[in-house]
């Protein structure tokens, strides 16, 4: 278990951790939690794919996401198109065409920001599966409250009173936006500054991933 926490005025990430290879079944696995929020995923593949979704020049990239009880709805799907489209755009799907590479979300608890959480337990279990990547990447939200200012990792309680919530997926290496998902309403100038906020503190998430794979590859050469 490794944790971590990042901060700075008015700009807070909860503090974060992640446990690799929890489960045994899946190729790859990571148990990823902000705060209270935790997000178990587990990756399968690559390996075969029915012929209906065989694609012949890439492997076939699904997501699915488990609510914590009863069935996925509306909400679920969007966050799985927005996952989906992160991983398709950092994963190398062209190395294994014609197989099937699946990534399962359940939630396990859900304490606000939920989609970035995803998104990090995503990546952890796909690194995990030793999946060739252009780059790795992260989620992180921010929210837009009452009074226009902008704060980062949001609980549920304040999510419900924001006038907007952003959560977008950024790379790690030119901090480049792949992904964003929003509710309620900004200006431009606000959503630029959404973007500046939230890639400084992608570099925080970063570090925790670099710091993550090293304690964890270290302690496998002990």
């Amino acid at each position: 278990m490794a944790a971590a926490a990042a901060g700075g005025e008015m700009q807070l990430l909860r503090p974060f951790c992640c446990e690799h290879g929890l489960l045994s079944r899946p190729d790859g696995s990571a148990c990823f939690t902000q705060g209270d929020t935790t997000v178990l995923a587990a990756v399968y593949g690559p390996a075969e794919v029915k012929v209906s979704k065989e694609i012949f020049d890439k492997a076939t990239l699904d997501v699915l996401l488990k609510p914590k009880v009863g069935l996925p709805s509306v909400a679920e799907k969007s966050k799985e198109q927005m996952i989906r489209n992160t991983c398709e755009a950092t994963v190398l799907t062209a190395l294994h065409p014609r197989s099937s590479i699946t990534v399962v979300l359940q939630v396990i608890h859900d304490s606000g920001s939920l989609l970035s959480c995803c998104l990090n337990a995503a990546c952890m279990a796909l690194m995990d599966a030793g999946l060739p990547m252009k780059s790795v990447f992260c989620g992180i939200t921010c929210m837009i409250d009452s009074d226009r200012n902008i704060l980062l990792d949001p609980t549920t309680t304040m999510e419900k009173e924001a006038a907007a919530v952003l959560t977008f997926s950024i790379d790690s290496v030119e901090k480049q936006l792949l992904t964003l998902s929003t509710k309620g309403s900004y200006s431009v100038e606000e959503l630029q500054q959404c973007v500046a906020i939230c890639q400084k503190a992608a570099e925080k998430i970063f570090q925790f991933y670099r710091d993550l794979v090293g304690r964890r590859y270290s302690k496998l050469n002990e």
